[in-house]
Formats: C-alpha cells, sequence, structure tokens
C-alpha cells in the first residue's frame, strides 16, 4: 500500500461542504468518485478539515491509501480529466504511511474576503461579500489582535459545536487592502465550526461603530456565542493553507489540546 497526499482547490458555490453526506453534493464524494474511476478501489480519502457549504479552498489537503501503481506524478493530470471543473488537483506527492492530513497539520489559514465597492464586482461576487457602507478598518484591525494566542473561542464558535472545549491558537491574523477589496487573513492550529465567519461577523459590527474593538476581548472572556455579533456569509470564506512544516508523526497533546488535530471543521 501507498499513501499519497493530495493539495486541491474547488469553488465551494455548488457544493453542500467538503465532507461527504446522505444529502448533498459533496467535493470529497467527486473524489472519491473519480479515483474509484480510475484504479477500481473503494478509497475514503482523509481531509485535512471540513469546509461548510459555499466555502471555498485554494490549498486544501487530503491523503489517501492505494494499492495503485499509478505514477504519483501522474495522479494531478489523471484525477482532473474525471473531475468536475469546479474542483482541481494541483499536487499530489508520496507520504509515509502513518501521515494524516488532518491530524499532522501543524498551521492553517482561511481569509475572508469582503467587496467594499458601491456596487460588486461581478466577477468576485462569488467569493467576496459585499458591504458597500463604510467600515473602520483601523478599529477593526485592533479588534482582531485580541483575538491573537491561545484562547478559549467558545463566544466565536457556533452553538452546534460538539468539541469538549474550543481552545484553540491563533498564530497571526491580519487585514489586507487590494482594489476596493478587504481580506482578513488568520493563521492557526485548527478552528472550530463557523469560528472565522463568526469572528468576521463581529468584527463587521466594530467597523460599522456598533463595538468597540476591546469588545472583541471582552466577548472572547465572556465565552458565550450570544456575545458576538452574526455568522459572516459563508461565500466570502476561503481555506487558503495547510502547512505540515516537514511532516513527523504528531506527538501526544495535553488534555487541552487533545482534539484539535482529530477534527476541524469550519
Amino acid at each position: 500500500m501507498r499513501n499519497i497526499g493530495v493539495k486541491v482547490s474547488y469553488d465551494g458555490s455548488g457544493f453542500n461542504g467538503f465532507q461527504s453526506q446522505p444529502y448533498g453534493r459533496t467535493v470529497q464524494h467527486e473524489i472519491e468518485k473519480a479515483i474509484r474511476h480510475l484504479t477500481g478501489e473503494e478509497i475514503v480519502i482523509i481531509g485535512s478539515g471540513r469546509t461548510d457549504a459555499g466555502v471555498h479552498a485554494m490549498g486544501q489537503v487530503f491523503n489517501f491509501h492505494t494499492a495503485s501503481t499509478i505514477p504519483t506524478e501522474r495522479w494531478a493530470i489523471a484525477l482532473n480529466t474525471r473531475l468536475p471543473k469546479d474542483i482541481v488537483i494541483l499536487e499530489a506527492w508520496d507520504v509515509p504511511l502513518e501521515f494524516h492530513s488532518r491530524r499532522s497539520a501543524k498551521r492553517k489559514t482561511y481569509r475572508y474576503s469582503i467587496d467594499l465597492n458601491k456596487f460588486p464586482d461581478v466577477f468576485m461576487r462569488p467569493y467576496r461579500f459585499h458591504h458597500p457602507t463604510k467600515l473602520n478598518i483601523a478599529a477593526m484591525e485592533e479588534g482582531l489582535a485580541y483575538l491573537v494566542g491561545r484562547h478559549d473561542f467558545t463566544s466565536y464558535t457556533s452553538i452546534h459545536s460538539t468539541k469538549p472545549h474550543h481552545i484553540r491558537t491563533i498564530y497571526e491574523a491580519s487585514f489586507q487592502m487590494e482594489e476596493g477589496a478587504l481580506h482578513m487573513y488568520i493563521t492557526g492550529n485548527g478552528f472550530l465550526y463557523n469560528m472565522v465567519r463568526v469572528i468576521m461577523g463581529t468584527l463587521l459590527w466594530v467597523g460599522q461603530g456598533k463595538l468597540k474593538p476591546a469588545d472583541m476581548g471582552r466577548i472572547l472572556e465572556g465565552k458565550s456565542r450570544s456575545l458576538a455579533g452574526p455568522t459572516a456569509m459563508a461565500h466570502g470564506l476561503t481555506l487558503v493553507d495547510v502547512e505540515y512544516g516537514g511532516w513527523s508523526a504528531p506527538e501526544p497533546l495535553d488534555d487541552h489540546e487533545s482534539d484539535i488535530r482529530d477534527e476541524d471543521e469550519e
């Protein structure tokens, strides 16, 4: 058996999320179907995390075990000829049998994009949330800084989260401007269900003057979803990258972080 690591990008507009489920079109199902057509194997791929319906990916990673003798460098083109146009395999590489794309991940980066123009950019409309009224971006940047570090993100997580705890570490977070668009980049060791979208929805309240920047920290300390703002629209969110930092078998984690690599969802 071989273990193949794969980087994939997809337009999430037409998907009901990454992970297979009984109803709705999913990225995982389409990829597994393409592998089955290619090798005849019934393979279940392991994704580096879940993305919700409508969320996009530039650099999602998955791995799978196969008995196929297809050369590693041929997997990308072979799968792309069998996948729909809204999924593109970017690269494939050999990884140790113990490699697990979710549990072995060290860092993940998401981007949330906002169109600040009076009228939406028709070409970017599927990938940016349109907000034509003025935002105080400096205040949003100040508020975002309160979230960097190791915290309990209960306030910024969906009430439907099934995790035993909500402790995560945000390594860095920032805003970048690009021709009428505002992008928030956020990197952490894992993200909870709707976490980035709730953070963005709350920061929009800061930008609108409904909250002060320091309220981001106060909300964090309150550990209650009712304190935070709305969940921002899914289509503005993109999984940018998953980093492994020179892969090695994951070390045992302490009790507070034991499930971070077990499941990641946004």
